[in-house]
């Protein structure tokens, strides 16, 4: 793919995952429009990468209101005038058992991980069969195995491996496809925050679960998302690909 013509929506690009994976586009020369919650943190993270040859933009918003969704799309398509990938980076964590889960803990991870992935989505299909794009949604090695102690999480990235499958079926007929990575436990914000709440989880603890024996980088998995939403993967679509350092082979 020649990325300084294409333009690549990422929600959750203000830190992590989302944030290397704009990284990567960037520095290839691709438009980009980085969302997230928090705008100060947008906007430090915009200040960092428009040291980049690629044209970035930070749009504010959250996923879980279906309406900030349509704006999202809406003024990425008014700054660069078209959309040609969708990654669905934004994402809620919380770690409980189920005889502590409340009816809003439930809410908020679904409405976060499971509804914003689908109106992004929603809202991102017509420039996206215009322009015969490509969607990575980001689940989780939890999306494919159980674990203790945040059975809802994993079920809302469960849901997210199956509405990838299924909506890829629904694009395919456009030659839009669309693919999932499921990573392990990554070294980003989210996870250190993870381990505060938890303090017998540490990353030595961690990296024992692996196979490789460490935690990825971020940029790890951006540089996966990059691959599938290239044409350098124009036959992957309805994939849930693992980027878990042999995690899940256990």
């Amino acid at each position: 793919m020649e990325w300084k013509d294409k333009v690549i929506l990422i929600s959750g690009g203000t830190s992590g995952i989302g944030l290397a994976t704009a990284r990567i586009l960037l520095g290839k020369g691709a438009g980009v429009v980085i969302n997230g919650r928090d705008v100060a943190k947008g906007r430090a993270a915009l200040s960092h990468l428009q040291s980049l040859p690629g044209s970035c933009q930070f749009v504010p918003g959250d996923v879980s209101d279906e309406r900030a969704c349509c704006r999202i799309v809406q003024e990425t398509l008014h700054h660069f005038g078209r959309l040609d990938g969708l990654v669905t980076s934004a994402g809620y964590y919380e770690e409980q058992l189920l005889e502590n889960v409340a009816a809003r803990d439930v809410e908020s991870l679904f409405a976060t991980n499971v509804y914003g992935t689908i109106y992004l989505c929603r809202e991102a299909l017509e420039p996206l069969k215009k322009n015969q794009g490509s969607i990575v949604m980001v689940s989780s090695d939890a999306g494919l195995q159980g674990n203790i102690g945040c059975s809802v999480y994993s079920a809302t990235k469960g849901a997210v491996v199956s509405f990838c499958k299924s909506l890829a079926l629904e694009l395919a007929p456009h030659d839009v496809r669309v693919n999932c990575v499921c990573p392990g436990d990554v070294k980003t914000p989210l996870l250190s925050r993870q381990m505060e709440a938890n303090p017998d989880e540490t990353e030595e603890s961690l990296r024992q679960q692996y196979p490789l024996y460490r935690l990825a980088e971020a940029s790890e998995v951006g540089q996966v998302i990059v691959f599938l939403l290239s044409r350098e993967a124009s036959y992957m679509t309805a994939t849930a690909v693992p980027v878990d350092g042999g995690l899940t082979s256990w």
